[in-house]
């Protein structure tokens, strides 16, 4: 179960690299617009609140990731429960990422639904092998 939640994990950082792409690096292109349901207008006007958002993204993704390798390796205990606790701080930080988007607007649950599923079952699969 370990490996599922290892998996699950890596697929949501994923997730959030794109996340990360599309807020700070395209978030004024007619599709990223699309996507957000912006204007043109109102992506120049949050591009900067977007491209900061997006660098969070971004380091939830490279936290998640350190610790999935880090309990891949599992050259030592030590690396190995680091690795855990950065798996977990990152995806359960993604999953209440979501829950706070849905919460704030409830028009954004298929986003929340998009960003936060995959490290919802992260987490849960990762707690179930650990037990």
């Amino acid at each position: 179960m370990i490996a599922t939640g290892l998996v699950l994990a890596g697929l949501a950082a994923l997730v959030h690299v794109y996340i990360f792409y599309l807020e700070s690096v395209a978030w004024t292109a007619p599709r990223t617009r699309a996507v957000f349901g912006t204007s043109e207008q109102e992506a120049e006007t949050t591009r900067p609140l977007a491209f900061n958002q997006g660098f969070y993204n971004l380091f939830l993704a490279v936290v998640t990731a350190v610790g999935v390798v880090l309990v891949a390796s599992g050259s030592t205990s030590g690396s190995t429960g680091a690795g855990v606790a950065l798996v977990l701080a990152g995806t359960g930080s993604m999953a209440a990422a979501a829950a706070v988007l849905v919460l704030s607007d409830r028009t954004k649950a298929r986003a929340a639904t998009t960003q936060g599923t995959l490290p919802v079952l992260a987490v849960l699969a990762l707690v179930v092998g650990l037990l």
